[in-house]
């Protein structure tokens, strides 16, 4: 069609310059006019087709393998659609196909994939059963990781490890002294405790440790403040008051 309309041109243009000597526009009327005449050459000429029946050969586009592609398994027949029987669904899958889907709670599904866990740490480790994680235990444990701050005088190895706070496996016992340290490493029944944090507890109202510990990092807070000045000043004014 683009070389069709390049060919029109020429006769297009003769018009126009066969018009009025003046550089006016052409009017509504005569640029229809021009448009018709145009229109009517370019049906007047005949176009070319191929002619039927004759192939043309592209060259140059390899041929691709599609591989095995799946027939379709509707046919049709007399101009009635049917589906092939030998593609149809077995009844049994069918039957789960449009049957009812067993849905199950998301809960109930972790519940039993927890109780699916191994129960012990194996015999490696003494068949350690999994740690029953009381609120009790909890305390206990956590005391154990900051027992480096319980007493200043005793150095515990850091530790950097990146696992739980809490083991998986663990067990809780009773140590059993025997009938030899009944004198040297025996505990009376009164300094006798049942858990960490008691006798934590009962040491510190001995030492009195973290009373002071408290006081030295509340002195050190205040300082520079008006609470601060405040006492200094009571000070100061006691002790004139003595001389």
């Amino acid at each position: 069609m683009a070389t069709e309309f390049e060919e029109c041109q020429p006769d297009i243009i003769p018009e126009r310059m066969d018009g009025d000597a003046d550089d006016d526009d052409l009017s509504d009327q005569q640029i229809r006019q021009l448009l018709s005449d145009a229109e009517n050459r370019l049906r007047a000429r005949p176009t070319e087709h191929a002619p039927k029946g004759k192939l043309v050969s592209v060259s140059g586009f390899p041929r691709i393998d599609p591989g095995s592609v799946p027939q379709p398994y509707i046919k049709s027949t007399g101009g009635v659609a049917c589906i092939d029987s030998p593609q149809r669904p077995a009844p049994q899958g069918k039957d789960l196909a449009c049957g009812p889907r067993l849905v199950e709670d998301p809960v109930r599904v972790k519940e039993r994939l927890k109780k699916g866990k191994k129960a012990t740490a194996g015999s490696d480790w003494f068949d350690l059963p999994r740690t029953n994680l009381t609120p009790q235990l909890k305390r206990d444990l956590q005391l154990l990781r900051l027992r480096s701050v319980l007493d200043p005088k005793r150095h515990y190895k850091k530790n950097t490890s990146k696992a739980s706070q809490f083991p998986e496996f663990s067990q809780v016992g009773t140590i059993v002294e025997g009938s030899t340290e009944f004198y040297s490493a025996r505990l009376p029944k009164r300094q006798r405790k049942n858990t960490f944090v008691d006798e934590v507890l009962a040491e510190e109202k001995d030492t009195g440790y973290f009373g002071r510990k408290y006081s030295d990092i509340q002195v050190s807070k205040t300082s520079g403040r008006r609470a601060f000045y405040k006492k200094l000043k009571e000070k100061r004014s006691h002790a004139g008051k003595r001389h």
